[in-house]
């Protein structure tokens, strides 16, 4: 596939066609990222999909966050299990039609029966945590420990955020991103969704002590410092029904 035929990166949202699967809002969104070599995360995408790269490189994220008032089509939250922190490790990712998208290594979160729907229903890879999630100010902290029995892998993040920026190539890249991957059941299915342009506002690391990236094979990234760092008060989203990601939506 050529580089003509991968879609553009936009800060607006494609149309997505059909009816919506679900909607939610993440809140209080921290963005880290480290630069890698595409050929270093390659062996994790689902058949069909390759890194996508900006500049010759692709990223890591490291992305914790507040889901709030997940509902089912375009209804309401569902009450307790809708809301819960979660903390995501992700990659970038293109497919053979040219949809950008995000390769999940692993989604954290403190609600089993998340945990449980989400690993059945579409084999995404979520896991168990304890977490906690505190704002004072401009500094927000983020704490995550995952369940069961001997693990004792745990993450650490503060940041203080700051002012909103106009958005760079590089936050489009990484935030405007309208759909995921996922490997289930033998084929590579594409899950589009939608939602207002992030609102990116700039951040600094203040504590950073993080194993949930070496949980899934990448432990030297948190021993240097991100190469993107950013902040986000969030956005509300929608999500289409998945489908096989060889065949291309059209509007």
């Amino acid at each position: 596939m050529s580089d003509s035929a991968v879609e553009p990166v936009s800060a607006n949202a494609p149309t997505v066609t059909g009816p919506v699967m679900m909607n939610q809002s993440w809140r209080d969104l921290t963005f880290l990222h480290w630069a890698v070599d595409p050929e270093k995360v390659a062996r994790w995408m689902p058949p069909g999909v390759r890194p996508d790269t900006l500049d010759g490189v692709t990223y890591v994220g490291l992305i914790p966050f507040r889901m709030v008032g997940a509902g089912i089509g375009r209804g309401p939250g569902v009450p307790w299990l809708g809301s819960f922190l979660e903390t995501n490790v992700r990659l970038y990712s293109v497919d053979e039609t040219g949809r950008r998208g995000i390769v999940f290594l692993s989604l954290d979160a403190d609600r089993a029966a998340v945990v449980a729907g989400a690993r059945a229903a579409f084999g995404l890879p979520y896991r168990w945590a304890r977490m906690r999630y505190r704002v004072s100010g401009e500094v927000h902290s983020y704490d995550a420990r995952l369940r069961g029995p001997g693990r004792r892998t745990e993450s650490h993040i503060v940041i203080r955020a700051g002012a909103r920026r106009v958005s760079s190539d590089l936050d489009d890249f990484l935030s405007a991103r309208w759909g995921l991957h996922v490997r289930w059941w033998g084929t590579t299915l594409y899950v589009p969704n939608r939602h207002e342009a992030w609102p990116v506002h700039e951040a600094e690391v203040l504590a950073l002590d993080d194993e949930l990236l070496g949980s899934v094979g990448l432990p030297d990234l948190a021993a240097r410092p991100p190469d993107h760092v950013a902040f986000s008060p969030g956005v509300r989203t929608e999500f289409g029904f998945p489908g096989d990601a060889r065949r291309p939506r059209h509007p």
